[in-house]
């Protein structure tokens, strides 16, 4: 690497946070060639935004919108083709039941997408998803989704299987080097750090909770909720995941919720998709357990999961991004063209890791992407409506 005289360091991409999308992106950009430079506030996989906390849910037939089902078939061999690259086990063939009513908005949009894409399910009446799956409570107005080809990512290892693969393929990254500023002047961005200043021909800014300082000007309308998860004490084999128990998302008309399976025999992995609070300021985010978190929680597992118990044994706080829409913002930035963007990912963006890492890459080695990411650009008209939020949640948003 060449040194500027005025002592900034040059590099070819600069990738300003590496959770996630960043570290998939220091991937994709190293296994092309380019001279790549991660830089992290925090240490390297920290739990301080979105990706942590030991699992996340992949699936296809995605009731949030059929457009982002090609991303998903491409997210899926990605995924595999880390696992094979670096010899870990990342996604666990868990399957998925989605419960609600047949005309809410997750099981007409999952036989949506389903149906346009030829993705297997299997629609079950809450009489046969309770035989079948007799570890929970399945309403009777409800009907049941099951897809069998979803599963469970392995959230940390993911994110570290890609931070040790972009090392591997030569990536610099840096934990622990928050970010001052960065400019551009459309050929060149110059990041200026708390211990040091690098030049690049290009920047992907992937910054999670921290994009909408990263991006002031711009003025885009992300807000960003502190989710609260809980592990608790499920003594019943039928909630195992030796014991073929899927992932599972029930929708209410007072809210959402999801879960997986005992992974450790233990202690099983819910939280509430709907509500949370609007946070000030990423960094002061309450990370402690309240009675407020709980209740809801355990309600829903009193009603749904009788057999798993209800004080919690553990617990984890994350960040969602959230746009008006909950769709996520993959793009160009609107000045500076050498700049790319992700933000945003409003909850269920962490399975997309590997695609998204492809469409930066593409957008700032080649200027575009073949990818069909359009109905994510920065000018969408509907990042710019007011959000619509489900009555008796603060805020609607579907982190799986």
């Amino acid at each position: 690497m060449d040194a500027f005289r005025d002592g900034a360091t040059e590099f070819e991409v600069i990738v300003l946070g590496v959770g996630g999308m960043g570290a998939a992106t220091c991937t994709e950009l190293t296994r092309r060639g380019a001279r790549v430079l991660g830089l992290e506030q925090f240490s390297l996989a920290h739990d301080r935004g979105s990706s942590h906390g030991e699992s996340r849910i992949i699936r296809k037939a995605y009731f949030e919108h059929p457009d982002y089902v090609p991303l998903l078939h491409r997210t899926y061999q990605q995924w595999d083709l880390l696992e094979q690259a670096t010899g870990r086990k990342l996604f666990l063939p868990t399957g998925l039941v989605l419960s609600g009513s047949p005309a809410g908005e997750t099981i007409q949009g999952a036989r949506l997408s389903a149906r346009q894409h030829g993705i297997p399910i299997e629609n079950l009446t809450s009489a046969e998803a309770r035989r079948r799956f007799p570890g929970f409570v399945f309403p009777d107005d409800h009907d049941v989704v099951l897809e069998p080809g979803a599963g469970t990512l392995l959230v940390d290892d993911c994110v570290r299987a890609n931070l040790d693969l972009a090392v591997k393929l030569g990536a610099t990254i840096r934990g622990g080097e928050p970010v001052l500023d960065w400019s551009s002047n459309g050929t060149r961005v110059q990041v200026r750090t708390a211990t040091s200043t690098y030049r690049a021909r290009s920047l992907v800014i992937t910054a999670g909770p921290w994009s909408q300082a990263c991006l002031r000007g711009l003025g885009l309308p992300l807000q960003v909720v502190r989710k609260f998860v809980g592990w608790f004490p499920c003594p019943s084999e039928q909630l195992q995941e030796q014991q073929g128990c899927p992932t599972y998302f029930f929708e209410f008309p007072h809210g959402t919720f999801y879960g997986f399976p005992s992974f450790d025999t233990k202690t099983v992995k819910v939280a509430e998709h709907s509500g949370g609070e609007v946070v000030a300021d990423p960094l002061t985010v309450d990370r402690d357990c309240h009675p407020r978190d709980l209740d809801r929680l355990q309600g829903f597992l009193r009603s749904h999961l009788p057999s798993v118990q209800t004080e919690v044994a553990r617990h984890s706080v994350c960040l969602y991004t959230m746009t008006p829409d909950q769709h996520f913002v993959i793009d160009r930035h609107p000045e500076w063209s050498n700049v790319a963007i992700a933000a945003g990912f409003s909850g269920h963006g962490f399975k997309f890791c590997p695609v998204v890492g492809e469409a930066l890459a593409d957008l700032v080695q080649t200027g575009s992407t073949s990818l069909p990411i359009q109905f994510l650009a920065i000018n969408r008209p509907s990042l710019n409506q007011p959000s619509v939020n489900p009555p008796g949640t603060d805020l609607d948003e579907n982190p799986l």
